[in-house]
């Protein structure tokens, strides 16, 4: 019998292998301002861990800061797809705040080091770090005006939606740090989830009193 051929891989064409080292270097930036932070996030330390010569590195970036400011709007895209995914399946705001705690805490399961490179970024690419905070408020706020259309939050004003995307942001930035920050990839209590739910069922998803309670 003829022996099988073995199917090669096709070979990546330049452009293709330039842009995989890219994303070599990108991601080993993660992992390493993930475990040590901005101010000790070397050049060396980078390539190293993408295993790429250090050269190599200033045929994509200007310098370090130009790939930390790169560095959480582009993480910050993979957790509004990964969030975006996990809720659009369901409907009802509630339902879908639910889930978008649990996709938060998922994703960090899977980014460890994005809670760091967000909590530094304040003081380490600050126009980044507004602008990743700002987008997240924006899109926030879009959600509750589209909850409160389905008469799902009654009782706030307009003006009072935009602090209450911010207050959940808060509450989410909060409950990473006392309970997903240290880097493990075990799950969050399911306490967490329930407290938070039974906060926004009897505060802000809060049903409208029936007519006859009204009289």
């Amino acid at each position: 019998m003829a022996k099988a051929k073995q199917l090669r891989r096709p070979r990546k064409n330049r452009a293709e292998r330039s842009e995989a080292i890219r994303q070599a270097i990108f991601l080993a930036a993660a992992r390493v301002v993930g475990k040590y932070g901005y101010a000790d996030a070397s050049i060396s330390k980078i390539t190293a861990t993408a295993k790429v010569a250090h050269g190599t590195f200033y045929n994509y970036f200007e310098s370090r800061q130009d790939l930390f400011e790169q560095l959480l709007p582009a993480l910050g895209k993979l957790l509004l797809s990964h969030v975006t995914d996990e809720v659009a399946p369901l409907t009802g705001g509630l339902a879908k705040e639910e889930a978008r705690l649990q996709a938060w805490f998922h994703f960090l399961q899977i980014h460890p080091e994005f809670y760091r490179i967000l909590n530094e970024g304040e003081v380490f690419v600050p126009a980044a770090f507004r602008q990743h905070v700002e987008g997240f408020g924006a899109g926030y706020l879009r959600t509750l005006r589209r909850a409160k259309s389905r008469g799902e939050l009654y009782d706030f004003d307009d003006q009072e939606l935009e602090p209450i995307a911010y207050i959940l942001l808060a509450a989410r930035a909060y409950l990473t740090f006392r309970y997903a920050a240290a880097g493990s990839k075990s799950a969050v209590p399911d306490y967490v989830r329930t407290a938070y739910m039974k906060l926004l069922r009897h505060g802000l998803f809060v049903a409208p009193p029936s007519p006859r309670s009204a009289r």
